[in-house]
């Protein structure tokens, strides 16, 4: 008898703080699941902001206060607060470091990368290189660097983001989101038809996938 397989659709961008809470969350869930080699995930790209800049040139406090017309103090108690959620997955999020920028360059390096197998890798790399590292996501030679880190050749990635290679793909997935009606991310997809939408506690993933697992599975025999 073969094994159930089950599909995770996960849309979120790189530029965006809850999607690296909660790929730490779900993958806290996966581990903990007996059937966690079942489980396939297939990362898609999301803007939360496809106006921003290639190179803001202010901070991420001074983009979030100007841009988005926030209230400095509620900026400023926000990431506090986002700081905390992700220093409890073992996350080192610095916004003092980060570099806002468009992040469409990026989901294209994503979309390549996951053509080579090394989806899951790259974006991993992708998100702490954001948060964590303060490296500039939105620079061509700084995502080349990122991507030889991870097995790529910067050479190749180099000539392909100074391209629009893979921006179908990127705008595909972006479309698909929003015939979902999926309009925040992190958003995860179950087997095609079960929407979660946010960093959830590990505990509501690992609930939500044994239901659908056990559904796939039928009674048991």
């Amino acid at each position: 008898m073969s094994e159930t397989t089950l599909r995770v659709d996960i849309f979120s961008d790189i530029a965006c703080p809850w999607c690296y809470i909660g790929k730490r969350r779900f993958e806290r869930a996966v581990a903990s699941l007996e059937f966690a080699d079942q489980i396939q995930v297939h990362w898609h790209a999301y803007q939360l902001d496809p106006s921003l800049p290639e190179h803001y040139p202010g901070s991420e406090h001074e983009y979030l206060c100007q841009a988005k017309g926030m209230d400095p103090s509620d900026v400023t108690r926000m990431m506090e607060h986002v700081t905390e959620q992700a220093a409890g997955e073992g996350l080192n999020y610095d916004f003092a470091a980060l570099r806002p920028g468009n992040s469409f360059t990026a989901l294209r390096l994503l979309a390549y990368a996951k053509t080579l197998g090394k989806g899951d890798q790259l974006k991993e790399a992708l998100l702490s290189a954001h948060f964590e590292r303060g490296l500039d996501t939105a620079d061509v030679s700084t995502l080349a660097s990122l991507a030889a880190e991870n097995g790529l050749e910067a050479a190749t990635v180099t000539e392909l983001l100074g391209s629009t290679a893979y921006s179908d793909e990127v705008n595909a997935d972006i479309d698909q989101a929003r015939q979902l009606g999926i309009n925040s991310v992190p958003f995860f997809v179950l087997e095609g038809k079960y929407g979660i939408s946010g960093a959830q506690p590990s505990e509501n993933f690992a609930s939500a996938l044994r239901q659908v697992h056990a559904e796939l599975s039928g009674p048991a025999a």
